[in-house]
């Protein structure tokens, strides 16, 4: 009968490497999951956010917008670009809104002159100045 302390299977198939992928897996994960959540919670409360809350179309050559401007800081001094569109989706009206600073959460109703018949109008951005 054969001995079975002399079978080695070390020496029959090789010593087998050490793997360190997942070492190095579990410390990319740990960053990158680290990474996604500081930029969703840094990214999910922008300094300057603006609503558009209506629109009415009050005759052929102005349309009226009412929006909502919310800033972090309220000494900032806020501009929005407000466009009036026509049926065809051309731009008929637009009209830089400037907001001084004041409170840092403010509804505003604002006419937008027109060329031309429009159907719809939008907040198109606001940036701080």
């Amino acid at each position: 009968m054969q001995n079975p302390d002399a079978f080695n299977y070390e020496e029959r198939y090789g010593v087998a490497k050490s793997t360190k992928w997942p070492a190095i897996a579990l410390v990319v994960g740990i960053l990158g999951i680290g990474w996604l959540l500081w930029t969703a919670l840094y990214h999910s409360n922008p300094p300057l956010r603006s609503q558009l809350v209506s629109f009415t179309i009050t005759n052929d050559r102005e349309a009226t917008v009412r929006y909502f401007i919310e800033r972090t800081d309220s000494q900032q001094v806020v501009v929005c670009t407000l466009i009036a569109r026509d049926f065809y989706k051309n731009v008929v009206g637009q009209i830089d809104q400037e907001i001084g600073a004041g409170k840092s959460k403010v509804e505003l109703v604002t006419v937008i002159p027109t060329r031309s018949e429009s159907v719809n109008a939008d907040v198109s951005s606001c940036r701080l100045k």
